[in-house]
């Protein structure tokens, strides 16, 4: 389905043109900071957040260990500086405002939460990067990927959403768009759901999800996640999701694919 080889030698292989007349960049978002790293040339990227590297928020956790991590703080960023700076719209407005106020570009990306949206912003970075070859080689890949997926019907299977304190995803997410271009029906949005909400253990039972899409549990305890574990669920299937689901990356398409591969197993049970 995905382009997994071709996606992988773009990060992979080293990049021999010069970066000297090409903007020089830092990303304060875990997200921006993939698709950075996915379209820059080593020499334009001057810092990534803190969070570039960790694997619990970044898929490109092992490219992003040869490059420096930022502290999110105006005053670091400033002596650094950069031709740009990128963000997501939600990141920190006083970090936005005051690098804004001494003449620092900042442009900031918005939240994905559609599967259609991510071409248009991996072009988007390619432009600021002037990367764009580079962005619209695996832009255009993703829209032929994007274009072979069909909706599901009525008779598709009905996955839940069910995360920590019954935290659910509807219409308007990127989560939605990744369970139903794998073929199966979400019951947030059969229940009215848009955007984010709660499902109660009670509506997970009596709706018969063919699978439960969770959380992998972080080291610890919470009591949280006493609803996602109740007993009363042991006999549903559940896959959890990962950090391919978060960000407006080709990545998401691997998680399109393991959503596609445990329906296909259902149906043959």
């Amino acid at each position: 389905m995905w382009r997994l080889a071709t996606l992988t030698s773009l990060v992979l292989a080293p990049m021999w043109a010069s970066a000297s007349d090409l903007p020089r960049v830092v990303s304060v978002n875990a997200c921006t900071d993939q698709l950075v790293m996915l379209l820059a040339d080593p020499g334009q990227v001057i810092s990534l957040s803190q969070l570039s590297d960790d694997p619990r928020a970044s898929v490109l956790t092992e490219t992003a260990r040869q490059f420096s991590k930022n502290n999110g703080q105006a005053e670091s960023i400033a002596v650094d500086n950069p031709d740009v700076v990128v963000a997501n719209v939600y990141d920190d407005p006083s970090l936005i405002g005051l690098l804004r106020a001494i003449g620092i570009e900042v442009v900031q990306f918005p939240v994905t939460t559609a599967l259609s949206d991510i071409p248009d912003e991996i072009r988007m970075m390619g432009d600021i990067l002037k990367q764009q070859a580079r962005a619209d080689e695996i832009a255009s890949d993703l829209e032929r990927d994007l274009a072979a997926l069909t909706e599901p019907d009525d008779t598709a299977p009905l996955a839940a959403f069910f995360f920590p304190n019954g935290y659910a995803l509807g219409a308007g997410t990127l989560s939605h768009d990744i369970v139903t271009a794998a073929g199966a029906r979400n019951l947030s949005v059969e229940l009215g759901f848009q955007g984010n909400g709660t499902l109660s253990l009670e509506q997970v039972i009596l709706n018969q999800p063919d699978l439960l899409i969770g959380a992998r549990p972080f080291d610890g305890f919470s009591l949280s996640e006493n609803m996602a574990t109740h007993p009363a669920l042991s006999a549903f299937p559940v896959l959890n999701t990962s950090v391919d689901w978060v960000c407006g990356t080709p990545f998401v398409m691997r998680a399109v694919s393991e959503v596609a591969d445990r329906i296909t197993d259902l149906r043959r049970d």
